[in-house]
């Protein structure tokens, strides 16, 4: 799909590691103008140098007035940005008898007070040019539940609610709102928890991935590149019609 995308800017948060670099590669492939936003400048920066981004910003996805500020400079920097991919994110675990209100607020904050805070700095141009893709790296956690992650379910559920209302606003206006909901993914984030885990359990790492891995049916973790091909169709004119949607990429585990 080379060329598919050429002539729009896309905003990336979370954009300098993992899924959210995966797709910052793969647009900028389709010819899309890429500005990728997060809170490390090392890794940003090499994001650009490696060709897989035009521009970074630093700014954290839990600052609205910050997230606001940056989409207003990549837009003076690389034009109207047509293309929102609300990436940023992070989890943590606790059994729920121990996930206190900080934690289920850290979880929020991030999660989905940042996908909220994002498509508000963007959204009122998407309708004013009556095009934008706003796509939310949600998770199947926003799906189902999973044991231990109380407070993490919750922010990805509401990512899910958030984008099935939000396309409901602004199905006429030529911006279509949906959410890309991975399983695990081989990542940084999962490699981290495979860490908690191995330190909390004594398993092996074998033995923690195979837990993972038994959520989904075909038993491997997802490969960034397939959320990110995911992305790629949603925001191009052949899923103008789609809206609304919380897509599993899962390997059949919802």
């Amino acid at each position: 799909m080379a060329g598919s995308l050429r002539n729009r800017h896309a905003l990336i948060t979370g954009g300098s590691r993992g899924i959210g670099l995966a797709i910052a590669e793969t647009l900028s492939g389709a010819g899309a103008r890429v500005t990728v936003v997060g809170r490390h400048a090392g890794a940003l920066g090499d994001a650009v140098v490696a060709g897989k981004a035009h521009g970074y910003l630093v700014a954290d996805v839990t600052d609205a007035a910050a997230i606001k500020r940056a989409a207003d400079i990549a837009a003076e920097d690389r034009g109207p940005i047509d293309l929102l991919i609300a990436n940023a994110g992070a989890a943590q675990s606790a059994p729920f008898a121990k996930s206190d209100a900080q934690l289920f607020r850290r979880m929020l904050d991030v999660n989905f007070l940042g996908v909220v805070h994002a498509a508000q700095a963007v959204l009122g141009g998407m309708v004013e040019r009556g095009f934008g893709r706003i796509v939310a790296i949600a998770s199947t956690a926003g799906l189902k539940g999973y044991p231990y992650v109380s407070a993490y379910c919750a922010a990805k559920h509401a990512v899910v609610g958030l984008v099935r209302a939000l396309a409901l606003e602004t199905a006429a206006t030529g911006v279509t709102v949906n959410a890309v909901c991975p399983g695990f993914t081989d990542t940084d984030l999962v490699a981290e928890s495979l860490e908690r885990i191995v330190e909390k359990t004594g398993r092996s790492r074998d033995e923690a991935l195979a837990e993972l891995v038994r959520h989904n049916p075909q038993r491997r973790l997802v490969a960034p590149r397939e959320v990110a091909d995911a992305v790629l169709w949603l925001c191009g004119e052949g899923a103008r019609s789609v809206t609304g949607q919380a897509i599993a990429v899962a390997g059949g585990e919802v």
